[in-house]
């Protein structure tokens, strides 16, 4: 009699391991799932920060653009005049001007790279959970030999 109860007993413990071992891989799956969905939001706000500095730099340009016109139009206003130079300020300001925007554009630009979008937590998470899925499985062949 014991021997017949021991087969029962063994498959309803391999059925209670793969019941176990299937809620267990539904929760990852969903927290997991959770936690790429966090990341990517922050990833999101990160990237509309980067929009925000590029169009920041449009604008600092476009004033720099308005600028160094104006000095085109104080310039050649004083074509008869030598002697005077009121242009010479306005194209200094307007190349300073423009000079920040450049560097203002190119912070926002290295800001949008690739890597730097990446969800990385995410994918550290993920090779985590496939080092310790390897383990379980080893755990579990363990068991049932």
């Amino acid at each position: 009699m014991d021997s017949d109860n021991k087969p029962t007993s063994q498959s309803s413990s391999v059925g209670t391991l793969v019941s176990t071992v299937m809620q267990e891989i539904s929760s990852l799956v969903r927290n997991e799932a959770a936690l790429a969905k966090t990341e990517m939001t922050e990833k999101t706000h990160q990237a509309m920060g980067a929009i925000a500095s590029i169009a920041m730099a449009g604008a600092v340009l476009m004033g720099g653009f308005l600028t160094l016109l104006a000095a085109l139009v104080f310039l050649l206003n004083e074509v008869l005049p030598p002697e005077t130079t009121p242009w010479l300020s306005a194209l200094i300001v307007g190349v300073v001007v423009s000079v920040i925007g450049v560097m203002m554009l190119k912070a926002g630009q290295k800001k949008l790279q690739a890597r730097n979008l990446m969800p990385s937590r995410t994918m550290h998470s993920l090779q985590s959970d496939k080092t310790t899925a390897k383990q379980h499985q080893h755990n579990v062949k363990e068991e049932l030999k």
